[in-house]
């Protein structure tokens, strides 16, 4: 299965895991995947999930920074 190598990766940015993230909703609530793909799907999109909120929440601290005028340089995890 050649896509699955593809979804172990973690994603570019925040906005290539966004537009997967909403396509493989899309998929899954289609209702058109075999059981065995949808929990592998499923799986994909707890991690893309959890890589989104990783990025927003390291944004949210950053700005918490900014607004506290402590200037410093900002590294993402």
């Amino acid at each position: 299965m050649a896509t699955a190598s593809k979804h172990s990766t973690a994603p570019a940015s925040y906005e290539v895991a966004l537009q997967e993230l909403e396509q493989l909703v899309a998929r899954l609530e289609s209702g058109d995947m075999p059981l065995e793909q949808l929990l592998t799907q499923y799986q994909r999109g707890a991690e893309l999930l959890k890589f989104c909120r990783d990025r927003l929440e390291a944004v949210e601290n950053q700005v918490k920074v900014l607004d506290l005028g402590t200037l410093k340089t900002w590294t993402p995890e």
